[in-house]
């Protein structure tokens, strides 16, 4: 037999369970989505502590509303983290959720998946950094991977889900050092004498003195080259998109997202940000370049300024090798033999900007970012200074018009 104590109508219902004597206390929160009456329940082994429960749940829901349908005390890291991917995967850019999915497979659900969200401590987020640093895996790595949690973690606070404040507030891990650097300029001067005499060369020089991404670059068509105007117009970039159905040819896209399928699973898609949409002049050598070029490039029935022999979009593994082909024809690796990668003769670009003491405004337009302390994250100390603006930067690379 139960123990049932009189409250006011609303107010909350406590009483005792026959099959084990814990006090149970239900108040009324609406109804659920198929109408019925809805009911948070709370529960302890005492009446006093039950009551002092179903206090603390009113405030609650006085203060932010019922929580979400399935919200309970009991949820666990690895049940949210399963709803918060399918959220995640409709507001984000793919790239982007598949490196958040793996954090979350990876490090995050095998290290602390049993834990219930109302009970985590900072001990347990730094559990987490702790399994990427013992794997080996940098303090960049382990610093997003509790910026994932971090993400996920506010996510279940707005759902209605009680996540202790003071884990959000857990320090992360420094960010590592970057071992990229800039391409001496003497380095840089030899790629762009081999590339001159390659059919396709302009390809390194748009990555050199434009400071193109490589997918921008991969992802260029000819109807975003101006040659009267003298402009690039840099507004799509080459990616791969992951299929939902493949059978029926459909792909993971969030929200919002704006795509062109070229083959297959090749896309052209918009920049990360609106920072990345930006117009480039060319420079006299570089216009010239591309001009010899289009007359003997490859025809592409998607329009492609470098593409594969067929006209196929090119892979960023297979335009990485012939990046470092380039550089072995030119004699060029860094001190230890490594070749550079393409993202390096982008911090090259930012570096030469800056020898040329252009303006941040520029620096910061010329290379898509969204502010200086971007920019300037790219750009190295090089042993000669100039004083002039763009040209000059030609000029450095011993590009004349």
């Amino acid at each position: 037999m139960t123990a049932r104590t009189r409250r006011e109508h609303g107010s909350g219902g406590v009483y005792q369970r026959a099959s084990d004597g814990r006090w149970i206390a239900t108040i009324e929160a609406g109804t659920t989505i198929s109408g019925t009456r809805r009911r948070i329940t709370v529960s302890a082994k005492t009446e006093a502590e039950c009551k002092a429960k179903l206090k603390k749940k009113r405030q609650e829901i006085d203060r932010d509303g019922a929580p979400a349908a399935g919200v309970h005390g009991s949820t666990t890291v690895k049940t949210w983290a399963a709803e918060w991917l399918k959220m995640h995967e409709r507001a984000v850019r793919p790239k982007t959720f598949a490196t958040d999915r793996s954090s979350v497979g990876r490090w995050i659900i095998p290290t602390i998946g049993r834990r219930r969200l109302a009970e985590l401590t900072p001990a347990d987020v730094r559990q987490v950094t702790t399994a990427v640093s013992d794997a080996g895996r940098s303090s960049t790595t382990a610093r997003y991977a509790q910026g994932v949690l971090t993400r996920m973690l506010r996510a279940a606070i707005v759902e209605g889900h009680a996540v202790p404040q003071r884990v959000l507030m857990t320090k992360a891990p420094a960010k590592a050092a970057s071992t990229r650097g800039a391409i001496p300029i003497e380095q840089a001067k030899a790629i762009l004498a081999v590339a001159a005499d390659q059919p396709g060369g302009s390809r390194w020089v748009a990555a050199l003195l434009q400071g193109m991404r490589q997918a921008e670059c991969i992802g260029l068509t000819w109807d975003c080259v101006d040659f009267d105007r003298g402009l690039i117009d840099v507004s799509w970039q080459l990616q791969q998109l992951p299929y939902k159905d493949r059978a029926r040819g459909i792909f993971r896209v969030p929200d919002g997202y704006e795509a062109r399928q070229l083959r297959l699973s090749w896309h052209l898609v918009r920049p990360k940000t609106s920072s990345g949409y930006r117009v480039l002049p060319m420079l006299p050598w570089f216009a010239t370049s591309l001009q010899t070029w289009k007359a003997v490039a490859p025809e592409s029935q998607y329009g492609l300024v470098w593409a594969r022999p067929n006209g196929d979009p090119l892979d960023p593994p297979e335009d990485s090798e012939a990046w470092n082909a380039t550089q072995e024809a030119a004699g060029v690796a860094k001190a230890n033999g490594e070749r550079y990668t393409l993202h390096e003769a982008r911090h090259t670009t930012a570096t030469l900007l800056m020898e040329a003491n252009v303006p941040d405004v520029v620096v910061t337009s010329i290379l898509g970012h969204s502010s200086i302390v971007t920019s300037k994250g790219y750009q190295h100390a090089a042993d000669k200074q100039t004083r002039d603006a763009m040209e000059q930067v030609a000029g450095l690379l011993g590009l004349g018009a």
